[in-house]
This record gives C-alpha cells, sequence and structure tokens, in this order.
C-alpha cells in the first residue's frame, strides 16, 4: 500500500534507487484535505513552533512523533512539504506571534514517486 508522508523538507536519502518524480504545487486547503485523509508524520519535535504556526493559520494537525520515521519513498508513495519562507528562527523563545506568522510564505507540494 502506497504511504503519503508529510513534512518540512525533502533529502536524496527519501529515494529508493532510480526513480520518477512527480512535483505537484497543492493550495492549503488541498494539503489539509491530504492530511486528514492520512498521512505519516515526518516532523522534528523541535519545530513544535513551526508545527503550531502550520495549524494555528492553516488548522491543519499532523502529530508530533517522538522521533521521526526513516523516509524510505518508492514507487507509489509520496511526501507532502510544507516549505516555509519569511519564518525567522526562535532562538530566544519557543513560539511565534500572530503577526509572524501573518506574514510569511507558506507553500505546499506533494512529490510522486512513480
Amino acid at each position: 500500500m502506497a504511504k503519503v508522508y508529510f513534512g518540512f523538507a525533502l533529502a536524496d536519502s527519501m529515494f529508493n534507487g532510480d526513480c520518477t518524480i512527480v512535483r505537484r504545487q497543492l493550495t492549503a486547503e488541498e494539503a489539509k484535505v491530504r492530511v486528514d485523509q492520512g498521512v505519516v508524520p515526518s516532523l522534528n519535535p523541535s519545530h513544535k513552533a513551526t508545527i503550531e504556526a502550520m495549524r494555528t493559520r492553516f488548522g491543519i494537525d499532523v502529530a508530533i512523533p517522538e522521533k521521526p520515521p526513516q523516509v524510505s519513498l518508492s514507487a507509489g508513495d509520496s511526501i507532502i512539504v510544507m516549505g516555509v519562507r519569511g519564518l525567522a528562527r526562535l532562538t530566544d523563545r519557543h513560539e511565534y506571534t500572530a503577526e509572524e506568522i501573518a506574514s510569511v510564505n507558506f507553500a505546499f507540494a506533494e512529490y510522486a514517486v512513480s
């Protein structure tokens, strides 16, 4: 059965062998529907503030695993990635303000392996 992961980044090591990857941009609404259908969370607990920002802004709720799984994408699998641009790294606090969340650009894409 095909797996759908959800994360904030891609790595070459996620892809098994030679493959063709199809990238499709998603709206936040499309991403929420896909997440609601069930995904394997590939999130790092240290990104809790970004995950909370995603929940607040889009109502997308992805569980935070104690330890992220090893992502292994084969034919039929995919990963939904939320890219964040303009959100500063938190070094002295653990939450973003509503103004910070409102000012950044969130982009969603699904990378499918065929």
